[in-house]
């Protein structure tokens, strides 16, 4: 199910923005309306989500886990052409050319590019494509993201990537499956694909503030 409840908090009107762009930008008030969609999985996940041209990729990661649904704790990587961001950091085993993620900012990220990767848990390889919609330009700053529409569910954590989602999906629709009373334990009893609450991203969003 998808919604869109949310207005761009404090976008300035037309006539407004054309005196005070110049102002706004300089202190940090531009941002990226940003479409995350994960790859191959159906149905068709995805966010839209407003973060601060000048948030650094680690706290990108941050808007992405909890702007989709994921729970964290796992190993994730940027990747804008070339270039592959990572935490690098003591214990995270990472390859030799993954760069700092907490050192850049999207914007520097970016440069002249209006797409990217994220991916997230290296063994269920959960990607998602990440396109530049367009820059706005805000009254207030953000704290760190705000998700205006999306939908459907996250796929659970540990599900096993996008096949392993797929079966999961199919045993708990039949009751005769040979998994279905296994997995039905194990997810907690229910799971609804088509889940998708704007209201409750942002409070997750909104709870995140270091």
């Amino acid at each position: 199910m998808s919604a869109k409840l949310y207005q761009l908090p404090g976008t300035a009107k037309k006539s407004r923005l054309n005196n005070k762009n110049a102002a706004h930008a300089s202190h940090g008030l531009q941002a990226y309306q940003l479409y995350v969609e994960l790859e191959w999985v159906r149905p068709k996940v995805w966010r839209r989500l407003l973060v601060p041209t000048t948030i650094k990729l680690s706290r990108l990661h941050v808007a992405f886990l909890w702007g989709t649904g994921w729970d964290g704790g796992h190993l994730h990587e940027f990747v804008f052409a070339d270039a592959h961001y990572g935490p690098c950091e003591p214990g995270w085993d990472l390859p030799d050319d993954v760069l700092d993620e907490s050192a850049v900012t999207l914007q520097e990220a970016l440069g002249s590019r209006k797409t990217f990767s994220y991916i997230y848990d290296f063994g269920d390889d959960w990607r998602h494509r990440v396109k530049v919609e367009k820059t706005v330009t805000l009254d207030a700053p953000l704290p760190l993201a705000l998700c205006l529409e999306g939908e459907n569910a996250c796929p659970p954590e540990d599900v096993g990537g996008v096949p392993g989602y797929e079966e999961f999906l199919k045993a708990l629709a039949d009751p005769k499956h040979s998994e279905h009373e296994d997995l039905k334990e194990w997810i907690g009893g229910s799971f609804d694909p088509a889940a998708f609450d704007v209201a409750e991203v942002n409070r997750r969003l909104n709870q995140t503030t270091t």
